[in-house]
């Protein structure tokens, strides 16, 4: 085979070899032996080619020389290949002649907006030199209106004033002041000329020379305007024709302003820089930064200046977001009425309602005895959903009990039929008059053999309450939490109750509700029991309740499920609070945290000061009485720690009706959850003991309390502390004194014996006369002296006592004074410990 192009032959020989010098660095080289490998072509054979041309050799010419085609190509592989390379080629070709033309395009579009640019630069330098030239004109008529002005006034002596001489101008030649003749539009041009451009010296013409009184009067000189706000404006323009967002005008603001408000408070309400406030109050005098606060006369007075209307406000106005409005009648949808379950203790008001709930409650409380306010939801076999509050029923409690009539529809009214009413059943009588609630009494334990329901109702009489029974509108039922007697007709009647009340509330508006119970949980922080009154309470709401803050992380309801929202009548309990509220405090959902922070600062400020004006006596002359008042009292201070808010109130509650006129308790302190350091070091400084009710001291607190000698005392029965704390503080009485008269004796004779001094001769008339008891001489049946016997003989022997009607010899104790007929009382005194009532 032979090569077309005059190259040799390529055959199956072996590569050729060479030699090629390797360079390194420092001079060194290194010859290599190189080998060429040539590449083998393989022809396909004519016979071959023939075939796949389609039988008949040279009908169809082949594509390119076969022997420079790839092996294994076909001429219809290659005319395909072919051809896609022309089609690409033409795309190529396409796409260029597209990008040349769209750059054409964008380079037009950029030369007309610089023509635009430009042509508006010209409108505004034409526009500002016809402005300029007309001010110009302005100024001169006006001085030329002054000095005619001023001619007409000039005295009667120089009627003619002499030509004044001619004025340098600022190009050096001269020009005459006389107001006749205008300046020719030339000289206007140079002046301008000369005010923009440069000197031949280099100076800046606008700088150069100082303003004479001449060309201020005359207009001809004055500041010109600065390159740089000649560059601004033409910036300005420029973005303006580029389509660019321009700088808003300036917004007038409604600005609340109370009394006192912080400098950079006041620019942020402004929506102004700080630096110009504080520029603004120091050209009033003021010197003052931006941390420093102002009065609201002078924070108006910068208001006004900016250009903005000043709002006065309160303090007291930051709960004005909170204001309720009145709900449309058509949003009001009926609600799940709210029942409270009141009585006296152990007449089974949590029995009652576990009986309804199917559910073990009373297993659960200490003792038996309801703790804490419980809320409850249940589902009756009709469909109709009850909200019921369980409130402790013994005194201890009573505030809790009347935070439960103050948010509740219904009061379920429990006497046991076995006991009749009780001292708590009137105080739960009077708590839901006050609260104006109607009430239904269930007659409790009718089971029991002496159970007397008849007798509950004429006992009910005595305070009013007129049930159905005897002819009156209060509704009353017959129950036993033990069998389940009568549950389904307390449910009718509860149901009916509800359905005279029309119970609605308004779901779709910010939520509304009372606090039930607050506590504070170790591992999820403060939590609040929320009976929600109006609207719905939902995950992620911001909250204001009291003195604390906080947006709801998560909501439980009364079988522990999560929930998403709550709706009225719904009870939950919600996580996210800051701190503690206390029970009865009202939830309102606001806004922003803001609001939210600022409304509880408010409140925490106004309690506070509440409490320091009831601490401090107005006059010294009450200080002075308080002090002397305090003197007789002996106090038993004790530290109160509780698992929730409603317990601890109720234990101080309790303490302090503890004592009488000589004996009180006083809580130093009393707070929600778990003993700390902080409360052993307040108990040691005072020297008081800490009561723990159903929380406990951590191992931090154990300690510290065990080397500070810190007595800790735990409880979960609040009976068990009272009386304990009773015990205490009737150990700080005095004991009492109970005098017993033990004898009688008659003076017949009185001897003076040397070194004793007067001895009495008696006869123990009745009783016994002892040497350690205490004796009085009586003169006339009036007491002249009372103290104790130095000495008891009987003949010549000193002895211990004198039976009745034996003769003896008394001599007192530092007295002499005794007469015949004198008569003797002989009595012993005997200490008692007394108990606190």
């Amino acid at each position: 085979m032979s090569d077309t192009d005059g190259k040799k032959t390529l055959g199956l020989g072996g590569p050729r070899s060479g030699q090629v010098k390797q360079s390194f660095s420092h001079g060194r080289t290194k010859s290599v032996v190189v080998e060429t490998k040539r590449k083998r072509v393989v022809v396909p054979k004519t016979g071959a080619a023939g075939a796949s041309g389609g039988g008949a050799s040279g009908s169809k010419p082949h594509r390119g020389d076969p022997s420079k085609r790839p092996a294994g190509i076909s001429d219809a592989e290659m005319e395909r290949r072919l051809k896609a390379l022309q089609a690409a080629k033409a795309r190529e070709v396409e796409e260029a002649a597209e990008r040349a033309a769209e750059e054409k395009r964008r380079e037009e579009e950029r030369q007309r907006r610089r023509e635009e640019i430009e042509a508006k630069e010209r409108e505004e330098r034409e526009r500002e030199e016809a402005l300029k030239a007309k001010q110009e004109a302005d100024a001169r008529a006006k001085q030329e209106a002054e000095a005619r002005a001023k001619a007409a006034a000039a005295p009667a002596a120089a009627p003619v004033a002499p030509e004044p001489a001619a004025e340098p101008n600022t190009r050096g030649g001269t020009a005459k002041a006389s107001p006749g003749p205008r300046k020719t539009d030339r000289e206007r041009e140079d002046r301008e000329r000369e005010s923009r451009g440069k000197g031949k010296g280099g100076g800046d013409n606008r700088r150069a020379g100082k303003l004479t009184l001449t060309e201020a009067l005359s207009g001809e000189g004055g500041r010109q305007r600065s390159l740089a706000a000649m560059k601004r404006k033409q910036e300005k323009a420029r973005q303006k024709a580029m389509g660019m967002p321009q700088r808003a005008e300036k917004q007038v603001r409604d600005v609340q302003l109370p009394e006192t408000i912080v400098v950079q408070e006041l620019a942020n309400r402004m929506a102004e820089r700080a630096a110009d406030v504080v520029k603004s109050l120091m050209k009033m005098g003021m010197m003052v930064n931006m941390n420093q606060p102002i009065d609201a006369d002078t924070a108006e007075l910068v208001i006004e200046e900016f250009g903005h209307r000043a709002v006065r406000v309160s303090d007291a106005d930051v709960e004005q977001v909170i204001a309720q409005v009145a709900d449309k009648p058509e949003d009001l949808q009926p609600r799940p009425p709210v029942i409270t379950i009141m009585g006296h203790v152990d007449h089974g008001k949590t029995s009652l309602l576990d009986a309804i709930r199917h559910a073990n409650v009373v297993s659960g409380e200490a003792g038996g005895i309801t703790q804490h306010i419980g809320a409850y939801q249940v589902t009756t076999e009709s469909g109709a959903v009850l909200t019921f509050l369980d409130t402790p029923g013994h005194a201890a409690f009573t505030s809790m009990r009347a935070r439960g009539a103050q948010v509740t529809d219904i009061v379920v009214l429990v006497v046991a039929a076995d006991d009749a009413v009780m001292p708590q059943t009137i105080e739960a009588i009077n708590h839901a008059r006050a609260a104006k609630v109607p009430m239904i009494v269930a007659i409790n334990k009718v089971d029991k053999p002496d159970a007397d329901p008849q007798k509950v109702r004429t006992a009910l009489l005595q305070h009013e309450v007129v049930v159905e029974a005897m002819s009156g509108d209060v509704q009353d039922v017959e129950v036993s939490a033990k069998t389940g007697k009568g549950l389904d007709q307390l449910l009718e009647a509860i149901a009916l109750q509800a359905e005279i009340l029309e119970l609605k509330a308004n779901p779709d508006r910010a939520a509304q509700g009372a606090v039930i119970e607050a506590q504070l949980d170790v591992g999820r922080g403060p939590v609040a029991t929320v009976l929600v009154q109006n609207g719905t309470l939902k995950r992620g709401d911001i909250f204001v309740v009291g003195e604390q803050w906080g947006k709801v992380r998560a909501l439980i309801n009364d079988r522990g499920d999560r929930v998403d929202e709550a709706g009225p009548s719904v009870p939950v309990e919600v996580l996210g609070l800051n701190g503690t509220p206390e029970a009865g405090d009202v939830l309102n959902v606001v806004e922003t945290e803001a609001q939210a922070r600022e409304i509880a600062e408010y409140r925490e400020e106004a309690a506070k000061d509440k409490r320091a004006a009831a601490g401090a006596a107005a006059t010294l002359e009450q200080l002075m009485a308080k002090a002397k008042a305090d003197e007789s009292v002996t106090e038993l201070p004790v530290v109160v720690k509780a698992d929730v808010q409603g317990s601890a109130e109720a234990i101080v509650q309790a303490l302090e009706k503890v004592g009488n006129e000589e004996v009180r308790v006083r809580v130093l302190h009393y707070g929600v959850g778990a003993i700390t350091d902080s409360d052993v070091g307040l108990a040691e400084a005072s020297g008081v003991p800490i009561i723990g009710f159903n929380v406990r001291a951590n191992a931090s607190a154990r300690n510290s309390a065990n080397q500070k000698g810190v007595e800790i005392r735990y409880y979960s029965v609040i009976y068990d502390l009272v009386d304990d704390v009773k015990a205490a503080a009737s150990g700080l009485l005095s004991n009492e004194v109970r005098e017993t008269f033990i004898g009688y004796a008659e003076i017949r004779e009185v001897f003076k014996v040397s070194g004793v001094g007067k001895v009495a001769g008696c006869l123990v008339t009745e009783g016994v006369a002892r040497r350690s008891a205490g004796v009085r001489l009586l003169r006339d049946d009036v007491v002249v002296h009372e103290g104790t016997l130095k000495t008891l003989k009987r003949f010549k022997d000193e002895v211990k006592e004198v039976i009745s009607g034996q003769e003896c010899g008394m001599a007192f104790e530092n007295y002499e004074d005794i007469r015949t007929g004198d008569v003797i009382e002989i009595f012993e005194r005997e200490e008692v410990e007394r108990q606190l009532d």
